[in-house]
């Protein structure tokens, strides 16, 4: 197995490098925050001497960092990945970001020899722990063969989508349903309190037509309908890929009319008390607040 390093150990990254690491990948990691890099060192990761270190010890580098400025920081910036990964490695973007700075990573890792996959994720932090990840992955049919190896011991769903670029794009398609979604089912089931309806009945009538999806059905009787609106996906990072979205949609010509109203939303509820960084699920417990009736709980 190619010694792999992990830079970015947040709420998904720390489940994909376990996975890794439990499934015997020589592993070397870096994050800002020393906890969940000594959770790795537990399960027989070594720590990484910053991004810098990370690069000289692995042939391949898997990167996942919350936004676009983080991913050039880390990559293209000095002491960088591709300032320190040797010609013939392997760089495997799992960050969401917009498409100009998959395009530009894809670029300079071409210029410096380096392999180049973006890998964004699909699904929960749930499934990441568990292993069961889907990834929407952009490269050449070499390089994405290379990579297939860390994504299979991450995943179980992997997606080629086109060339470099093809993944990033794919998840702004993708979070636009799954991100809008979430804001119109705020608004439905805060109606529905509003109107003192039955939740379960409310949900059993939902799942049984065209308005059901996955928000409602998979993830909220998981979190905010239990009451549990700690961060998985965060109200703030909601908000970024819904700029994603929406920018990368004018750039391409494509009317955002939902798009638009839904970011504007999102953006206030950040805004508000500690909502942006709870779950994107807590959306129905912003628009309940709005609204004045308590947020509705199976």
């Amino acid at each position: 197995m190619p010694k792999t390093g992990f830079i970015g150990l947040g709420a998904m990254g720390r489940p994909m490098a376990s996975n890794l690491a439990r499934k015997g990948f020589p592993l070397v990691v870096h994050d800002l925050r020393r906890e969940p890099v000594e959770a790795l060192i537990a399960l027989g990761a070594s720590p990484g001497n910053g991004v810098a270190g990370v690069a000289q010890a692995a042939e391949t580098v898997i990167t996942m960092l919350p936004d676009a400025p983080d991913v050039a920081a880390a990559i293209l910036g000095a002491g960088g990945v591709l300032e320190n990964l040797k010609p013939g490695g392997l760089l495997i973007d799992m960050s969401t970001v917009d498409p100009a700075t998959t395009d530009k990573l894809a670029a300079a890792a071409a210029a410096k020899g380096i392999g180049f996959v973006d890998a964004p994720v699909g699904r929960l932090v749930a499934h990441a722990e568990q292993g069961k990840s889907l990834f929407m992955v952009g490269g050449t049919a070499a390089d994405v063969a290379r990579a297939r190896p860390m994504l299979e011991a991450m995943g179980d769903t992997i997606h080629h989508c086109g060339p470099a670029g093809a993944g990033t794009r794919t998840k702004l398609v993708n979070n636009y349903l799954a991100i809008f979604s979430c804001m119109m089912n705020a608004e439905a089931l805060a109606l529905a309190a509003a109107f003192k309806l039955d939740l379960k009945t409310t949900l059993d009538v939902i799942y049984g037509t065209t308005a059901v999806n996955g928000q409602n059905k998979i993830n909220w009787p998981n979190k905010v309908l239990k009451g549990d609106t700690s961060p998985g996906f965060r109200i703030a990072l909601a908000h970024k890929d819904a700029t994603l979205i929406t920018e990368a949609a004018a750039k391409a010509g494509v009317p955002m009319f939902v798009g638009a109203a839904a970011r504007e939303c999102l953006g206030q509820a950040m805004r508000t008390g500690d909502f942006g960084g709870r779950d994107f699920s807590a959306l129905l417990d912003y628009v309940c607040a709005q609204a004045g009736v308590a947020p509705p709980r199976l």
